[in-house]
């Protein structure tokens, strides 16, 4: 996922075309921003989509114009859905962005339907001499903190955590201070797994593993876990 549209994450490998064996029985999923545009979610259904993460919002200042369609759209059809928000954390604080995320489309409550709010948080697609958008590590992590807090007063959930072991190393200095309380939505693409996870985590949660490139509109996910636990995970 990247800024407005689902480009490709980097530093994280070839994407896969393939779900790798390992890992082939795990629920199938995937995320969609306004790149994919109107979604044929019956037709997803029917490729074996479980579950998928629809892109709401970004920074303080943009919405998913398709937001609705891909938001309802794939819980009419059955699938188990949730919001992520792109953050951009030198334009506005964090409890700024949250607040605007849940205001438009990043909600949650406990029906079985509807996965945790999705904090999606890489490297500045804007401007590469910022590529942790001029914070310090200790900064970013106040930032993440902030949004976070905000997240959770407001829907009584935790946000998961989008990111790469790579950015995660380099923008937060390897923090431990999520791991305990945050699902980690962990974006890796190679045919071995998921490889090393960020400081704090003993597992992740859900699994990026392709960008783009299979069967599935968006970008290719799969949760650590049988389908009931997927729906566990939803509910809280």
């Amino acid at each position: 996922m990247l800024a407005a549209s689902v480009a490709a994450l980097t530093l994280g490998g070839t994407a896969l075309v393939e779900i790798p064996v390992s890992a082939a029985a795990r629920p199938k999923g995937h995320d969609v921003s306004s790149h994919q545009k109107n979604v044929n979610w019956s037709r997803a259904k029917s490729k074996g989509a479980t579950f998928v993460y629809v892109k709401a919002t970004e920074s303080t200042t943009y919405r998913n114009p398709h937001f609705g369609q891909q938001y309802n759209g794939s819980r009419n059809a059955g699938l188990i859905r949730g919001a992520y928000h792109f953050a951009v954390p030198n334009t506005s604080s964090g409890k700024a962005q949250a607040a605007y995320f849940v205001r438009n489309g990043g909600g949650w409550r406990a029906d079985g339907w509807t996965l945790p709010p999705a904090l999606d948080i890489e490297y500045n697609p804007y401007n590469k001499k910022k590529k942790c958008y001029g914070l310090s590590n200790s900064k970013m992590v106040s930032w993440i903190k902030s949004f976070s807090n905000e997240v959770k007063r407001l829907t009584g959930r935790r946000p998961v955590i989008y990111t790469t072991t790579h950015w995660w190393k380099t923008c937060t200095g390897n923090s431990t201070a999520f791991g305990g309380n945050h699902a980690l939505w962990l974006a890796r693409y190679n045919s071995a797994g998921a490889g090393e996870l960020p400081a704090g985590w003993k597992f992740w949660t859900i699994w990026q593993y392709d960008n783009g490139s299979g069967s599935l509109p968006g970008d290719q996910n799969l949760f650590n876990g049988s389908t009931s636990r997927l729906k566990k995970f939803a509910k809280g």
